[in-house]
């Protein structure tokens, strides 16, 4: 169960580190969304969240590798993909970019559940409660 937990949290390390290319300029961040990044303001936020995605990434890829980190990790991972395929549910309408981050995210919340259940069994098995 425990290489399995790995191999979730990795996948979902991944995926969070794919924006990172964002931190390199408009032209990536317009290919990595699908959107018209014009104001300065808007392109400060978006490098600023690429990278904070790359250190989430990285978070979630070593916790992979340290047992005490995991049920850390499938929590920031759970929080960032279900906030924002909720945020994206709710204004709807967006564009095949957010849409590719949609299926991306629908693919890490698979991930990281099955990465919970593995989490749970192996501490169910140890006899480890709470």
């Amino acid at each position: 169960m425990r290489y399995i937990l790995s191999a979730m949290l990795t996948v979902v390390g991944i995926i969070h580190l794919l924006p990172l290319g964002g931190v390199l300029g408009v032209a990536r961040l317009q290919a990595l969304y699908d959107v018209t990044i014009t104001d300065p303001n808007l392109e400060i936020v978006m490098r600023h969240r690429a990278v904070l995605f790359g250190i989430l990434g990285a978070f979630l890829i070593y916790a992979a590798f340290r047992p005490g980190l995991q049920l850390a990790a499938l929590i920031a991972g759970a929080v960032s993909v279900i906030s924002f395929l909720v945020i994206a549910g709710m204004v709807g309408g967006y564009n095949t970019g957010i849409a590719r981050v949609v299926t991306a995210d629908i693919i890490a919340v698979v991930c990281l559940l099955i990465g919970a259940f593995a989490y749970w069994k192996d501490r169910a098995t140890l006899g480890v409660t709470g």
